[in-house]
C-alpha cells in the first residue's frame, strides 16, 4: 500500500466527507509507513494528500468505485450523533458483496449559513436532508422554504441569489460565499462517524497493518439475518452475545427488500471478528442457522463513556419506576 491512495468520497469539494478524507489521508501520511493509519481517536491538520481525493456524486458511486478498483478506498458518512445512522450508506454496505469497512473517522460537525455576495431577497434555505434536520431551529426561525440538496457542499456550490446554503465553514472560501450566520446547528458538539471502505479481499492487508502498529481495541459491524422470525428471535440473538461476554454497542434493524415484516439486524460489537468472544458469537449464530455478514472491522474510538445515562438526554415523556402511577400510565399507554 505504498504511494498515494485514490480515495473516493461523496462530493463535491467541501462536504464534511471531503474533510474526513483529508483528515484520514493526513493521518496516513503522518504514519509514514505506507499503511493504514487509524483515524478513530484523533485528528490531524486538514490537507494531507488532497490530490488523491476523488469526489463522487452519490454514496452508491463511492461503493462502485471501491468495488471496481477505480479507487483504493472510499469514505462515507455512517452515523450522526444528532440524526442517527445515514440510511443510504448503511444500506449500500449491507447490499454490497465486495466492500467492507476497515477504519473510521470521527469529526466534530458545525454548520455555517452562507449567501451569495450579491444575493437578492432570500426565499429558501438549502442543505442535505441531514443538514436541514440538524439546523431545524435556524430553518424554522428564518421563515425560508427548506430545499434538500444532494450534499451540504452541493447546496453551497449551487446557491442562487435567493438561497441561504448550510454547510461546513470551509465552503465559504471554496465557493466565494459570504457568511450569513455561524454555527447554526441545533446541538453544539455534534459528531459524525465516517467509514473508510476497501474491497473485501484487500481488507486483511489494511487490518494487518493496524495490528502491526499495536492496535488492540476493535469494533465489528455485523449483519445478522435470522433464519426464522417470531417471538424471541431478538432475545435469542442478544443472549448469544451475553453468554460470550461480548458488548453490543449498537443494534438497529433494516428491512429485507420486498419482504414485509422481515429484517436484518445490524449489530456493532466491541471486539474484532477474529477475537475469541466474537468468534464464539459468530459460530453460535451460524449454528442456529442465521445468515451472517461482517460489514466492517475497524479500530475502536477512544471514547470517554462511563456507562451511565444522563437524564437530560432521555427522550421527553419517558417514565421511570419512581414516577407516579398516573404518569406511568400516561407514558406507557397501558
Amino acid at each position: 500500500m505504498s504511494g498515494a491512495l485514490r480515495a473516493a468520497y461523496l462530493g463535491p469539494e467541501g462536504t464534511f466527507t471531503h474533510q474526513a478524507v483529508r483528515e484520514w489521508l493526513a493521518l496516513r501520511a503522518k504514519g509514514d509507513d505506507g499503511g493504514l493509519v487509524s483515524a478513530a481517536s484523533g485528528t490531524a491538520a486538514a490537507g494531507g494528500r488532497s490530490d488523491a481525493a476523488q469526489p463522487r456524486t452519490t454514496v452508491a458511486d463511492v461503493h462502485d468505485a471501491v468495488s471496481a478498483r477505480t479507487a483504493d478506498v472510499g469514505v462515507v458518512a455512517i452515523e450522526s450523533s444528532v440524526e442517527g445512522y445515514v440510511v443510504p450508506s448503511l444500506d449500500a454496505l449491507i447490499g454490497s458483496p465486495d466492500v467492507v469497512a476497515v477504519d473510521e473517522v470521527v469529526l466534530d460537525v458545525s454548520f455555517d449559513a452562507f449567501v451569495r455576495p450579491d444575493h437578492a431577497e432570500l426565499r429558501e434555505v438549502s442543505a442535505h436532508p441531514h443538514g436541514l434536520a440538524q439546523c431545524s431551529r435556524f430553518v424554522a426561525d428564518s421563515g425560508l422554504r427548506p430545499t434538500p440538496s444532494s450534499s451540504n457542499a452541493a447546496a453551497c456550490r449551487d446557491a442562487g441569489p435567493h438561497t441561504v446554503a448550510l454547510g461546513p465553514p470551509l465552503c465559504g472560501e471554496l465557493y466565494g460565499l459570504d457568511t450569513h450566520a455561524r454555527a447554526v446547528e441545533d446541538f453544539r458538539g455534534g459528531r459524525t462517524r465516517f467509514l473508510v471502505l476497501a474491497p473485501r479481499d484487500a481488507a486483511r492487508g489494511h487490518l494487518d497493518s493496524a495490528l502491526a502498529r499495536g492496535t488492540s481495541a476493535w469494533r465489528t459491524m455485523l449483519a445478522v439475518t435470522p433464519h426464522l422470525v417470531g417471538p424471541g428471535v431478538l432475545a435469542r440473538i442478544t443472549e448469544t452475545f451475553a453468554r460470550a461476554g461480548v458488548n453490543m454497542s449498537s443494534l438497529i434493524t433494516r428491512p429485507l427488500k420486498a419482504r414485509q415484516g422481515q429484517y436484518v439486524f445490524v449489530i456493532t460489537l466491541d471486539e474484532a471478528a477474529w477475537e475469541s468472544g466474537a468468534r464464539t458469537v459468530l459460530s453460535d449464530l451460524l449454528a442456529a442457522g442465521d445468515a451472517l455478514k461482517t460489514l466492517g472491522v475497524f479500530p475502536a474510538p477512544d471514547l470517554d463513556v462511563d456507562g451511565t445515562l444522563d437524564p437530560d438526554h432521555v427522550p421527553v415523556g419517558s417514565v421511570t419506576v419512581d414516577a407516579g402511577t398516573d404518569e406511568i400510565s400516561r407514558g406507557l399507554l397501558w
